[in-house]
């Protein structure tokens, strides 16, 4: 999890990712910040993520982005 926030810090470093859970929904992650997060996630894990999985639930939190990378791990 610690190396998902230094992720997501890279991107937005003035959010708190330990309390902030609407990155979407409060529209603080636009569609280039996601790119770039999906990128990142890709090349740190060695995952591959799919169009269906870029829903809302999957990357509103630093814990909704550590479960998606979790289940993909396991795939």
């Amino acid at each position: 999890m610690d190396e998902i926030i230094e992720i997501l810090s890279g991107i937005h470093p003035e959010i708190d990712y330990e309390t902030e859970d609407a990155l979407i929904d409060k529209r603080i992650f636009d569609s280039f910040d996601i790119v770039t997060l999906v990128g990142e996630l890709t090349d740190n894990y060695d995952i591959e993520i799919g169009p269906e999985e870029l829903i809302p639930e999957n990357f509103n939190s630093a814990a909704g982005i550590y479960a998606l990378v979790t289940r993909l791990m396991e795939e």
